[in-house]
This record gives structure tokens, C-alpha cells and sequence, in this order.
């Protein structure tokens, strides 16, 4: 398959959605409403929401039941990153190529558009209209499982330690490896197990696909940090060399690029091995898994 294509065509099917499940910035509070959609459309690749929507396929589901969490997941996302950019945390200028958040809208309404997409991930989540055949238990698991890897035990949690390690020459591997396993990687092994849940998977498959998304979701990180020193700022979509500018805790400042280059590479490995029980319906998620690790932005 031609992993390109997949993920253009993946990508129009989520903004769509998201489109359709957003409040219209026609809608009041006009002002929140717009910086919402602003971030929310502001050209992110969906990888969260299309490996939700693979690891459904994966396991034979109906990948339109998959949706509604599936944009739920990006709402998540986009939270994060519109608070991630404030002054009191990294303080960027740029996101995706796009001045950030608050500073097209000021930073108390990008406290609250983030506070509204993250709320609004769990109306959308719950709401009874997309349940799609899925029993209230089957929901609940989703829901719950979303909610702990966004919060203190997860993405959340990463970020904290993320921030107190930020210029500290003594951060270790252990501590790079539980932020980027929680600040990143948490949503994306939380994106793959609720779109297998939603497909009905259990046993043997939740193991592997679980597997999958821990091991995806430290590789897409780690990804991140070497883009940050080989790619440039018109590739990455903000400033090259943030990292390193801020003494951030990363796989290359603590290992070495060629080591965090073999480790990438290794995550992927992990990956691909845990599909093996899964035939030709897995293979969106095995080329998502090598994208992740040779993207260029």
C-alpha cells in the first residue's frame, strides 16, 4: 500500500468529521469557538485518529463506529499543544507553520479553547447518538481509557516532569523514557487500544495491539526529538532546534543521535513484531509504524 496516499485520504475523512462535530464559529461564544477550529485546522497530520481508525480495521471493526472517538482523540491532542505553546510552558511562537494560538487570540482565550476541545472530546465521546453498536460498558472502557492517558498518569504527567527536567544536566534515560512514554506516547497507545475496543477486539489481539501502541507511540517520539536537530523549520513546522535551545530532556542529549537513530528503529521493530498474528487488515498500522520513524516532518 502507499502509505502517502492512506494517510491523505484518512486525513480529508477526520477533518470532515471534525468539522461536523466541532461547534461553528458561527456559533457564540464566537471568539472561543473560532480559536478552537483555528488550532484544530491548522494542517496536523491525524496520526492519533488514523491509528485509531487502522487498529479498528485491524481487528475487522466498522471504522465509521470509530469516528467519533477517533476526533474526540485530536481534540485531545490539540488541546495539549495549544497549552504546550503558552508563555508558561515552552512559550513557542509557531505551530504547524502558524503563529500559535495565543498569539492570534490572546492567552486567556487559548487557556479556554484548549479547556473547551478537551471538554468537548468527552461530550463527543459519550454521546449516546454515536455509539455505533457499541454497549454502554464497551463506551465506558473507551471513555475511561482515553481519560487516564490524557490526565496526571499520563499525558499530563509527562508534561509536568517534561518541564521540571528542562535544563537539567543531570536527566537520565529512566526519566526521558517515562516522559516520552506518558507526554507523547500515551495518547497514541490509548488512540490504537480504543479503536481496537471499538472494533471488539479482546484477547490475544488487545495484547498485541496494546503492544503495538506503546511501542509506536515511543518511536514517534523519539522521531520528534531527531527531527528537531536534522530537520529544518520549514519541515518540523516550528523553530528547529527548540530542544537543544531549551536544555529539553530528549533521547539525543542523553544517549547520542546515532543511539536515539537505533532505538527509533528498534520501537519500530517492536511494532511490527506485535502484528504478526494479524494478516493483510494490519497493514495500514504496520506502515503508519514505519512512517512514524522515517517522516521528515
Amino acid at each position: 500500500m502507499d502509505i502517502k496516499i492512506y494517510l491523505k485520504e484518512q486525513c480529508v475523512a477526520v477533518d470532515a468529521a471534525l468539522d461536523r462535530f466541532l461547534p461553528k464559529d458561527t456559533e457564540l461564544p464566537h471568539s472561543v469557538h473560532t480559536a478552537m477550529r483555528y488550532s484544530v485546522f491548522a494542517g496536523g497530520k491525524r496520526v492519533r485518529p488514523i491509528l485509531m481508525l487502522a487498529a479498528c480495521q485491524a481487528v475487522g471493526g466498522d471504522t465509521e463506529r470509530a469516528m467519533p472517538a477517533a476526533c474526540a482523540m485530536e481534540m485531545i491532542h490539540t488541546y495539549s499543544l495549544i497549552h504546550d505553546d503558552l508563555p508558561a510552558m515552552d512559550d513557542d511562537d509557531f505551530r504547524r507553520g502558524n503563529p500559535t494560538n495565543h498569539k492570534v487570540f490572546g492567552e486567556a482565550i487559548a487557556i479556554l479553547a484548549g479547556d473547551a476541545l478537551l471538554t468537548e472530546a468527552f461530550k463527543l465521546a459519550s454521546d449516546p447518538r454515536f455509539a455505533g453498536g457499541c454497549d454502554p460498558s464497551g463506551r465506558l472502557a473507551v471513555i475511561h481509557e482515553i481519560a487516564t492517558c490524557a490526565g496526571s498518569y499520563g499525558m499530563v504527567g509527562g508534561q509536568v516532569i517534561d518541564m521540571e527536567s528542562e535544563g537539567r544536566p543531570d536527566v537520565d534515560l529512566a526519566t526521558v523514557q517515562y516522559i516520552h512514554t506518558h507526554k507523547t506516547g500515551a495518547l497514541i497507545k490509548a488512540s490504537v487500544v480504543t479503536g481496537a475496543l471499538l472494533g471488539g477486539a479482546v484477547g490475544k489481539q488487545l495484547s498485541a495491539i496494546t503492544r503495538y501502541g506503546e511501542a509506536a507511540g515511543l518511536a514517534f517520539q523519539i522521531a520528534d526529538d531527531i527531527l528537531d536537530i536534522e530537520g529544518t523549520t520549514e519541515e518540523i513546522g516550528k523553530d528547529a532546534g527548540s530542544d537543544q535551545a531549551r536544555g529539553k530532556a530528549t533521547y539525543p542529549a542523553v544517549m547520542g543521535l546515532a543511539a536515539a537513530k537505533a532505538e527509533a528503529q528498534a520501537m519500530m521493530d517492536e511494532a511490527l513484531k506485535s502484528l504478526e498474528l494479524f494478516g493483510p487488515e494490519a497493514d495500514p498500522l504496520r506502515e503508519i509504524a514505519r512512517y512514524i520513524v522515517q517522516r521528515r516532518n
